[in-house]
């Protein structure tokens, strides 16, 4: 995805999911060029802000264990990504909508775009502003798949516009919450790890 095609599907979204469409991008090519560098975000800012400022919980691990944990998050989130567009594509029977796979992937490589680019902050040590942001990110998202389902599966009829969104809404908060807990349970396997290879006395 060209910068002027994400700068639209920001600021005007349907003049963006139009263009992106337009282009017929592949599932190689967008999960290549997109979704793979939007994905490394995150984790690649957690590392940092542990090991530049204590924001959170991040400083309580040294820096070793830290990339384990953000390793494991970007990986989750390649396998998160091409589950929800098999969901997604599920969800649109319920709008009378039989779209591709392909087209399902589309909204699920391109809907967290926001919430891939609002760790970036995390470089600012300060909750409030964090929280702000993924606030700002979350909502940004919502707008993205509102927008993108009548574009990319064709729905014109606006009460089946209403009821996908609302559908994959949910489908989303639970595969971010599913992230999250993932991510906790490694960040607390990571722990017992540290305590379990360090010195022994007797």
């Amino acid at each position: 995805m060209n910068p002027i095609t994400l700068f639209r599907l920001f600021f005007t979204p349907t003049r963006g999911w139009e263009d992106l469409m337009s282009s017929h991008p592949s599932i190689h090519r967008l999960y290549l060029l997109h979704v793979i560098p939007f994905a490394l975000i995150p984790p690649i800012m957690i590392y940092i802000a542990g090991n530049n400022h204590s924001l959170l919980f991040f400083d309580l691990l040294p820096g070793n264990k830290l990339i384990l944990v953000a390793v494991m998050f970007f990986l989750i989130q390649l396998v998160v990504v091409p589950a929800m567009a098999s969901i997604i594509r599920q969800l649109a029977e319920i709008a009378d909508a039989h779209p591709s796979y392909r087209e399902a992937f589309i909204v699920a490589a391109v809907a967290p775009t926001p919430l891939w680019m609002a760790p970036v902050f995390l470089v600012v040590p300060d909750i409030l502003v964090n929280i702000a942001v993924t606030s700002l990110a979350m909502m940004a998202s919502a707008g993205f798949i509102y927008y993108g389902i009548p574009t990319v599966f064709k729905i014109r009829e606006q009460g089946h516009v209403y009821l996908l969104f609302g559908a994959i809404l949910m489908a989303g908060a639970t595969a971010w919450g599913f992230l999250m807990v993932c991510t906790l349970v490694i960040w607390g396997s990571v722990q017992n790890l540290q305590f379990a290879t360090g010195p022994v006395t007797g």
